[in-house]
């Protein structure tokens, strides 16, 4: 072998191999029977059972996950990045979060992948791998709780803990298609949690039913027993609802109809949130103009959009900025862009900032007083593919943080609730109410969630009605315009629009039989025989495909099938004269 032979065959051997290392990792990340979800299992137990008469602990049977961003003594908090976990101590004590939880009952089985540095609202993370959406898995999972998510998801977990900084817990509950819950800020402490922004910051919890995030509630919210209320007003955010890139009817007329069969058409208030928070939030006006010298007018969600990632990121940098400049760590690039990217914050800009809370916090709970419900999407897109570009795109987090910072900056409870799927993205809708409301929220939760799956699962199956219908009447469509080449002896062009109307609509003898008749047309007598098969097989009664199948038997030699399918057309129409002919003529030559 020559130098240049043996040259070659290395070369494709090393390419042989970047294929099935390549190959292997899609494998490893297909069949990852976690779904991806864990960084590390573990396991907590809760203390014995009291003895009777007490009752048992409220948590009882249930498991679940913590993101690694909770503290749990012996185990380093991961916050979503190696070179975290290699610059820090296992934890000395485990967050008081964890330890209520476990202490209620339930046993804790592991910490789940978050967001790098628990930032992105994505889902992705390039160090631990994505987790894999069950819901959807070709699309983000959203973060940046993201494993905890899925761990619900998946059946995994009973429930888990996940950080809400910005949509951290509400996003990845909207893109898996379970219950996220968002409590009030300032409801659970926050030690033992790796912060990202402490005035944004809350500890949420995710779920699939309904009753177990209740309970869950109630354990750390430590909630006592009381009668439930039913909210007296229902307030849709119309300008909010028409963001949303699914029919209306898919979110907004699920709650219109849920809230009128539940408490009466009387509930339900309607608002324009644009021109609310335009009137409410002034100092709005004053963070634009601060930015943009007041020279262009932006929607009032959009600059709420803006304060809210302007404080993530100046909250941000001054817990963290003194360990990524010391370690400096390989940042994913977006998530560098909004750390490092923009300028430093000023002091005016940070007390705006602050007034605009402060307002918004009023303005949210003058909305909603004790006894309301705000109703917004979640999200307004559904989840991106992924790898894809659009959770990159400007416009898609203004309008994913414009919905997400109403709850973070008015410091408001918020409930994502999921309402099935549309075009196999899952559908959700988000409840608000005001800030320290949280068990009314829960409460509202629990008397509304089976109605509105009713009502979702209802619209689901009278689309799939309708666009049944539209098929069939599209396949109509086909027919007749078969029907008249036929007339015109366009046979071929014919048999075309029949065979789209079957592709249509493939349990309708006639198309079979129409196409039947062009096919004898231009001597395809085998493709008329199956087609007429066909369209008796769904109408045992369709006298002219007998007749027709009887024509094409005759021609292809089988005489006495032919001559039973003429009798039984005569049979079933004794007028049919044709076919009284053709089985008398045929059983005399077939008795020749």
């Amino acid at each position: 072998m020559g130098a240049s032979q043996a040259a070659s065959l290395w070369v494709l051997l090393g390419l042989g191999l970047a294929g099935i290392l390549i190959m292997t990792r899609k494998l490893k990340q297909v069949i990852r029977e976690d779904f991806g979800a864990f960084v590390e299992k573990l396991q907590l137990l809760p203390p014995p059972q009291p003895a009777p008469p007490k009752a048992p602990h409220p948590l009882t049977g249930l498991t679940f996950a913590v993101s690694d961003v909770f503290d749990i003594e012996g185990y380093v908090t991961g916050f979503g990045h190696p070179d975290w976990a290699k610059t820090h101590d296992p934890a000395s004590r485990t967050s008081p979060v964890v330890t209520m939880l476990v202490e209620g009952g339930a046993t804790c089985i592991g910490k789940t992948v978050v967001d790098e540095l628990a930032y992105s609202i994505s889902g992705e993370n390039e160090h631990y791998f994505t987790p894999t959406n069950p819901t959807a898995p070709s699309k983000t999972p959203g973060g940046s709780s993201s494993g905890a998510a899925v761990a619900v998801a998946a059946n995994l977990a009973d429930f888990s803990l996940g950080i809400d900084t910005v949509g951290g817990v509400r996003v990845p509950a909207a893109f898996c298609g379970i219950m996220g819950f968002r409590p009030s800020h300032g409801a659970l402490s926050h030690t033992g949690i790796i912060p990202v922004s402490t005035s944004l910051d809350t500890v949420g919890w995710f779920a699939k039913d309904p009753k177990v995030l209740g309970r869950v509630g109630h354990v750390l919210l430590q909630l006592p027993h009381a009668y439930s209320r039913s909210p007296r007003q229902i307030v849709m955010a119309d300008d909010c609802l028409q963001q949303v890139k699914v029919p209306t009817d898919r979110i907004a007329q699920v709650v219109v109809k849920s809230t009128e069969k539940l408490f009466g058409r009387q509930v339900l208030k309607h608002e324009n949130l644009e021109d609310y928070f335009n009137l409410k939030v002034p100092s709005l006006r004053k963070f634009h103009g601060e930015k943009t010298n007041g020279v262009v007018k932006v929607s009032s969600i959009k600059l709420l959009a803006n304060v809210a990632q302007f404080l993530q990121r100046h909250e941000f940098k001054q817990n963290h900025d003194e360990w990524i400049n010391l370690v400096k760590p390989t940042l994913d690039p977006a998530t560098s862009a909004q750390i490092c990217g923009p300028p430093e914050s000023s002091d005016m800009e940070v007390e705006i900032c602050k007034s605009i809370k402060n307002e918004l916090h009023a303005a949210v709970n003058s909305l909603l007083k004790d006894d309301g419900i705000l109703v917004i999407p979640t999200v307004a897109d559904p989840p991106s593919k992924l790898g894809g570009k659009t959770l990159l795109s400007d416009e898609f987090r203004s309008r994913a943080f414009g919905l997400l910072s109403i709850a973070s900056l008015s410091g408001c409870c918020q409930v994502t609730i999921p309402l099935g799927l549309h075009n196999k993205n899952p559908v959700s809708v988000s409840f608000i109410a005001r800030h320290g409301g949280d068990r009314f929220l829960l409460d509202t939760l629990q008397t509304m969630y089976t109605s509105l799956q009713e009502q979702a699962d209802l619209v689901t199956n009278t689309k799939l009605s309708q666009n049944a219908l539209t098929r069939e009447q599209s396949a109509e469509v086909s027919k007749e315009k078969g029907n008249k080449a036929y007339k015109d002896k366009e046979y071929q062009k014919a048999i075309g629009f029949y065979s789209e109307a079957i592709k249509l609509s493939g349990n309708n003898a006639t198309y079979y039989s129409n196409r039947a008749a062009a096919y004898l047309e231009i001597g395809s007598f085998v493709q008329a025989e199956a087609d007429c098969s066909q369209a008796i097989n769904l109408d045992k009664k369709n006298v002219k495909a007998y007749f027709r199948r009887g024509t094409a038997r005759e021609v292809l030699g089988y005489y006495k099938e032919a001559i039973e399918d003429f009798k039984y057309a005569h049979v079933l129409e004794p007028t049919n004269k044709r076919a009284a002919a053709a089985a008398d003529r045929l059983g005399k030559l077939f008795l020749q």
